[in-house]
């Protein structure tokens, strides 16, 4: 995985073979088809090692709790910008020009497990209750952040402070549809102590 990373932080998916992968990594090109039979499959075991760092990353508690969840949702995702911004190759593989279907399909398919996630934090911090759809009104404003992140991507090659404001502001323009604008905070002493928070 090392090595397709590498690869794809300078070169795109097009331009990357089996045999450059093989070279890079240090192994027969033998090898490699042992594993995976062609590059788009290589990509897709890269997509999903991503999603699982990500998946971990939004297990982390965060450092201070936000007290509106409108911040709680930009935290979270400017935490998930400053992965890839890190990773120059999950940004190609996600957001570049030629994504396959495969890979597509399981950045979505990982966005809807991550609304699912986010779900469960917003109702363990506040209260959430009439607000049955919640995952399923998350996972269609990630839709809208991942098209903002994706035009900064094509702009600037990475995800600029201005485009992250962007997405969240355009997310909670559309969770407003279903969610009040202020939910009461649960057992705020409970989460925070000392600045920390122990979700």
């Amino acid at each position: 995985m090392l090595a397709t990373e590498q690869l794809l932080e300078t070169l795109l998916g097009t331009e990357i073979t089996l045999a450059m992968i093989a070279e890079r990594a240090g192994v027969p090109l033998t090898s490699v088809y042992h594993f995976f039979p062609n590059r788009n499959a290589v990509f897709i075991e890269l997509a999903r090692h991503y999603h699982d760092a990500l998946g971990q990353l939004t297990h982390q508690p965060l450092t201070t709790l936000p007290t509106t969840w409108q911040n709680y949702l930009l935290a979270r995702h400017a935490e998930g910008r400053d992965y890839l911004n890190k990773h120059p190759a999950a940004l190609r593989l996600f957001m570049g020009a030629g994504v396959s279907v495969e890979v597509r399909t399981l950045d979505l398919n990982g966005n809807t497990a991550l609304a699912e996630v986010r779900a469960q934090q917003l109702r363990h911090h506040f209260d959430c209750r009439g607000l049955d759809d919640l995952a399923e009104w998350l996972a269609i404003a990630f839709g809208l952040i991942d098209g903002i992140w994706a035009i900064s991507y094509a702009n600037h090659g990475r995800i600029s402070d201005y485009y992250l404001e962007e997405s969240w502001h355009a997310a909670v323009a559309y969770l407003r549809r279903f969610m009040p604008e202020t939910l009461k905070m649960k057992n705020f002493d409970q989460h925070q102590h000392n600045g920390m928070i122990f979700d």
